[in-house]
């Protein structure tokens, strides 16, 4: 009942669904779309307002820093008077360094100036008098450690410009963090002690204005080569929410603004990457490319970022064939399914761009990872079966022969084999389409649990005997292996009606179906956005399961566009549909946003199959309650690719209309409406009703269905 009552919800908070896109040879020239890109206009960003339900103290014209008719100044005469504080909120999350420009102070000491204290936070759960994160927090070194929560400033007389910047005014004494990722701003007349003499807590400090140096990449509208748009007003919002948190997180790597746990690495120093986070880890995470980078991939013009990340952690190697997560903890964090993901992102990024000269500069390193790294692991029943620890993205305590390990090495095995062929590594080929084709099997036959209808974790539970299996089941495993082919049709639609009746909460579908691996840690409670996405994923890919891919989506990305602090996605949300972390979680986290790659490859259904859409696949999903949708994927040739699909007013036939470049090649695979079709007419031609996948060549194109 639970489940049901859920899809009501959804139903009820379904969009209204807008007029079809208008008619005529060019349904891509309107620029409808420009109004839901959420990019500041310049890399000078204004705040949006003050909270004035959160100011306190003697605080004269508030709103005088944002309006710029009068400064805002702050006061305390005695320590008995409340602390002065004022609410800045910018509106949405942004990253960069703090601005102000003071308009002057006066100090009740001649040794001390008035100090202010600055305290960062995502969301106003977290705004505390101290900030939701620092650097200071996580250093490992004595000399990260610079701030007690707070970045401080010793205000001058005279009016003057204050960037935050990490380091101290004197020695150790009056010290800031530098770069943040935050909505909201609380500024306090007010000072350590540890930071006396130069700083007091008395006296008055006035604010002439305040902005931020945005930092990430700047994604106006005119830098979009790719993008998207249907009937549904929220979707097209949540596409564009996606790629602005992708935004945020991708920006320059300095020393001075990444992840301080032995994170900088000089072969990375300077370059843009995309981090896995705006406020946190701002260290980049193969594992968060496999959708962050997908969701660059397809708005804008810039896999720099992706490919210096890609490089760096090839170099670092090692002669096992593992290749590190991350360059946290100087590249020794021991995950045992990134390196795999180091493979599926590699290919995308051949296939997306066209980078072969990136293919063929770093070919040995993943013949090494898949021949010399996993083949060790494969135990007597031809299984990869990993040994005790953790060692994946959510650091979960599992070991065994897991599902999810085996389903993303398949996975591994076929995209890098699709490559070879492209790439004239025929052997490579063979030999990788074998390995996976001998452990799907022999997978489906150990882990698959036929009462419940799903796939097993695969391992024991927590202090049983090892080669026993946990009554457990996970949303990884399970969704790879129906991406991957290990089940077929009808066993994926037990696997995606099982997930949908036992996990479902308001906020999404949860990555366990119950707790037993951690009974603290509620994971029948959590969801993770990134896994999620491959599941909505094998659910558009399911025949029948399509609509419930859009239940979900919009319990998903509803729930993180409609609540604190809205716009940017979430790294995961935990039980009661808040942070499973606290404030201290990311709540613009890259790997989350997969509505990105869900609606460009599979509502318009456009991906690559060749190097640089050298060939290409056109599979729209139409099944569900779009009446509309189009967009553009951009391609490393002459030319990108544009689809559109309209409904019939009836809902019965369609109209598909698409372009690729001159020169290139593809099918279009004819969609399922969900009814009887009797017509099938490509450019001008009736097509057999046997052929559901066509053969065509570049240029434009018109297919249409009728009943």
């Amino acid at each position: 009942m639970r489940f049901r009552s859920l899809l009501a919800l959804g139903s009820l908070i379904a969009a209204a669904q807008t007029a079809p896109p208008p008619g005529g040879k060019d349904p891509w020239s309107d620029k409808s779309w420009h109004k839901y890109v959420r990019s500041p206009s310049s890399d000078i960003v204004k705040p949006a307002r003050i909270l004035s339900e959160n100011t306190t103290g003697d605080v004269s014209n508030p709103d005088g820093m944002i309006n710029g008719k009068k400064p805002t100044t702050l006061s305390r005469k005695s320590a008995r008077d409340d602390v002065p504080s004022v609410v800045v909120d910018f509106g949405l999350n942004v990253v960069g360094l703090l601005r102000i420009n003071f308009d002057g102070s006066e100090s009740t000491s001649n040794d001390s100036l008035p100090g202010l204290r600055l305290a960062f936070s995502e969301t106003k759960e977290g705004l505390t008098d101290k900030s939701d994160y620092t650097r200071s927090y996580r250093g490992v070194h004595e000399e990260d450690k610079l701030t007690n929560g707070t970045d401080q400033v010793a205000v001058s007389n005279e009016k003057y410009t204050w960037v935050d910047k990490l380091g101290c005014e004197h020695e150790r004494k009056v010290c800031s963090d530098g770069l943040h990722g935050f909505r909201y701003l609380r500024i306090s007349l007010d000072a350590l002690e540890q930071d006396a003499p130069y700083t007091t807590s008395l006296g008055s400090v006035s604010i002439s204005s305040i902005e931020l140096e945005w930092s990430a990449y700047l994604g106006t509208p005119d830098t979009f080569i790719g993008w998207f748009e249907c009937s549904d007003e929220d979707i097209n919002q949540w596409w564009y929410d996606g790629v602005y948190t992708v935004d945020t997180n991708t920006d320059y790597f300095f020393k001075n603004e990444t992840e301080p746990r032995d994170a900088y690495s000089p072969t990375l120093d300077g370059k843009w990457v995309i981090h896995d986070g705006a406020k946190r880890d701002r260290d980049p995470y193969v594992g968060d490319l496999a959708v962050a980078s997908l969701t660059s991939y397809l708005s804008h013009d810039f896999p720099e970022a992706t490919r210096n990340v890609l490089e760096d952690l090839a170099i670092h190697q090692r002669a096992d064939g593992w290749i590190p997560p991350a360059s946290i903890n100087n590249y020794t964090l021991p995950l045992f399914d990134y390196p795999l993901w180091w493979v599926v992102c590699s290919v995308d990024l051949v296939l997306y761009t066209g980078d072969t000269d990136y293919a063929d500069k770093y070919w040995s390193v993943l013949v090494k990872t898949l021949d010399k790294y996993y083949p060790p692991f494969i135990n007597s029943n031809g299984i990869l079966d990993k040994s005790n620890g953790y060692g994946d993205y959510a650091f979960l305590p599992r070991s065994g022969p897991i599902t999810y390990y085996n389903a993303l090495y398949i996975h591994a095995l076929q995209y890098a084999a699709q490559l070879a062929e492209h790439l004239g590594h025929q052997e490579d080929a063979d030999r990788w389409t074998e390995r996976a084709s001998s452990i799907a099997p022999k997978l489906l036959a150990r882990n698959f649990d036929d009462k419940a209808g799903a796939f097993f974790d695969g391992g024991p539970c927590p202090n049983a005997e090892a080669g026993t299996v946990c009554d457990v089941h996970a949303q990884d495993g399970n969704s790879i292996a129906i991406l991957t082919g290990v089940t077929n049709d009808t066993i994926s639609a037990r696997i995606l009606d099982y997930w949908a009746e036992t996990t479902a909460q308001p906020y999404g579908n949860a990555f366990y179906d119950n707790s037993i691996l951690s009974p603290g840690g509620r994971f029948a409670e959590r969801v993770y956005a990134l896994i999620s996405f491959f599941e909505l994923a094998a659910r558009f890919r399911t025949p029948g399961s399509e609509t419930s891919a859009y239940e979900e989506i919009r319990r998903l990305y509803g729930w993180m566009a409609t609540h604190d602090p809205e716009v940017t996605q979430w790294e995961g949300i935990g039980p009661g549909g808040v942070s499973y972390q606290g404030p201290f979680m990311s709540y613009a986290h890259g790997w989350s946003t997969g509505i990105v790659p869900l609606m460009s490859n599979y509502v318009l259904g456009v991906t690559p199959t060749a190097p640089g859409f050298s060939a290409w696949r056109i599979c729209p999903v139409v099944r569900g309650d779009l009446l509309w949708a189009k967009g553009v994927v951009p391609t490393s040739g002459d030319g990108d690719i544009k689809v559109s699909w309209v409904k019939d007013e009836d809902g019965k036939g369609l109209r598909v209309q698409f372009e690729a470049p001159e020169g290139t090649e593809g099918v279009v695979c004819v969609p399922d409406t969900g009814g009887s079709i009797s017509v099938i007419n490509l450019d001008g031609e009736t097509q057999s009703l046997e052929d559901m996948v066509l053969k065509v060549k570049g240029g434009k194109h018109v297919l249409t269905l009728k009943p």
